[in-house]
C-alpha cells in the first residue's frame, strides 16, 4: 500500500449519499476528518493497546483480563461467593506415627528462635491499644504477607502505622491518602494491589460490618485481598474462634514432605481439608505457627537441613535427604631424592 493511499485512510473517510439527478444513483465522496476527530481516533486505538497490554499481563499473573470480567457482570446477576468448605465427604485416614512426629517437631521448635516468632501477625496487635484496631491490624498483616516474608511485613506494619498516625483503624485508612499507604508498604510483595485491597477493605468494614474485623470466614474471604489461610488465622489470632486450619506454603510443602497426604495434596486448600479431617481439633490454632518456624530453619524449600533434624535421624521423615559423603582425600605422595 502506498504512503499516500495510507494517509487517505487515515485522514479521510468515505460518505455515501443519493444522487439530486438520479435516485438510482449513488455517490461517494471523501470527506475529511477533522483535527479533533483524528485525535479522538488515536486515543481510542491507543487505549485499545493499553487494554490489551493489560489483559496479557493479567493473564501471565494467573488473574482473569478485566474486560472478561466486565463482561461477565454485565451478562450475570450478582452471585454471593461460595461458601468455604469445611470438610471432606470422606474423611482422610489418620497417618502412621503422626503423633511422634508431630511431637518430635514441636520439640524441635522449643529450641529454635524463628521470625514468625516475633514478627508474625500475632505482634500487630501489640502496638494497638483498642480491641478493634487490634483485630485490624491482625487483619491487615495477614494481607501483607502473602508472597512477602515475616521480616518486610513487619517492617510494612509499623510503618503503616506510623503513616496512619499512630494506630492502625478503618476510619485512618479511609481518610489516608492512597499514596501514603503505598509509600508505607512499598516493600512487601504486589504493594500495588494491596494498597487498592487495604483501602477497599477498610470502607467494607465499615459500611457492612460495623468497622470490626468479621467472625466468620465466609465474610472474611469475601473481602479483597482475604483467602482462606488468612481468614482462619485472623479468626484463631483476632478472635479467639479455631474453626479451621490456616494452611500456607510451609504447612502445605511440609505435610507432603512427611507423607502425611496420600495421594500428595496439590494445593494449600486440599491440603487443610486433609489435615482438618483428623488433626485433633485442638492443635488446629498452633500447627501453621509450628510448622511455619520449623519450615524457615529448618525444613527449608530449598536445601533442607535434614543433618540438623530428629526426624531424619530417627527415621521418620520419607523425605529425608541423606548428607552427600565427602570424597576421600587422596593420599599424599612423598619424593625423595637419591642422595639427599
Amino acid at each position: 500500500m502506498s504512503a499516500l493511499k495510507r494517509t487517505l485512510r487515515q485522514s479521510a473517510r468515505l460518505v455515501e449519499r443519493a444522487s439530486p439527478y438520479n435516485t438510482s444513483v449513488t455517490l461517494v465522496k471523501l470527506e475529511e476528518q477533522s483535527t479533533s476527530d483524528q485525535e479522538s481516533t488515536r486515543r481510542s486505538k491507543r487505549a485499545k493497546v493499553e487494554d490489551t497490554i493489560q489483559d496479557i499481563e493479567e493473564c501471565a499473573n494467573g488473574s482473569t483480563p478485566k474486560r472478561e470480567k466486565a463482561k461477565r457482570l454485565a451478562s450475570s446477576s450478582p452471585k454471593k461467593p461460595r461458601p468455604i468448605p469445611q470438610s471432606l465427604a470422606t474423611p482422610h485416614p489418620a497417618p502412621e506415627r503422626w503423633r511422634e512426629v508431630y511431637d518430635a517437631i514441636k520439640a524441635m521448635r522449643s529450641n529454635i528462635v524463628a521470625p514468625v516468632d516475633s514478627m508474625g501477625c500475632d505482634s500487630a496487635q501489640l502496638k494497638e491499644t483498642e480491641p478493634r484496631n487490634q483485630r485490624l491490624a491482625t487483619l491487615v498483616s495477614l494481607m501483607l504477607s502473602s508472597q512477602t516474608k515475616d521480616e518486610v511485613t513487619d517492617a510494612a506494619v509499623k510503618r503503616l502505622r506510623a503513616a496512619l498516625g499512630g494506630s492502625i483503624s478503618v476510619q485512618g485508612i479511609i481518610d489516608a491518602e492512597e499514596s501514603s499507604v503505598a509509600e508505607a508498604i512499598a516493600k512487601v510483595g504486589f504493594w500495588r494491589r494491596k494498597t487498592q485491597y487495604i483501602k477497599q477493605t477498610a470502607i467494607r468494614l465499615r459500611d457492612e460490618f460495623d468497622s470490626d474485623v468479621p467472625k466468620t470466614v465466609d465474610d472474611l474471604c469475601s473481602l479483597p485481598g482475604v483467602g482462606p489461610k488468612m481468614a482462619f488465622l485472623a479468626l484463631q489470632r483476632a478472635w479467639n474462634l479455631n474453626h479451621g486450619i490456616g494452611v500456607d506454603v510451609h504447612v502445605h510443602r511440609i505435610s507432603n514432605r512427611l507423607g502425611w497426604h496420600k495421594p500428595p495434596t496439590k494445593n494449600p486448600e486440599g491440603t487443610r481439608l486433609n489435615l482438618q479431617s483428623w488433626l485433633p481439633t485442638e492443635l488446629h490454632p498452633e500447627i501453621n505457627h509450628l510448622l511455619v518456624g520449623f519450615g524457615q530453619m529448618v525444613c527449608l524449600p530449598v536445601r533442607p537441613k535434614c543433618g540438623e533434624c530428629t526426624l531424619s535421624l530417627a527415621g521418620t521423615c520419607p523425605s529425608a535427604q541423606k548428607p552427600k559423603s565427602k570424597k576421600a582425600a587422596k593420599p599424599a605422595i612423598e619424593v625423595s631424592l637419591e642422595g639427599a
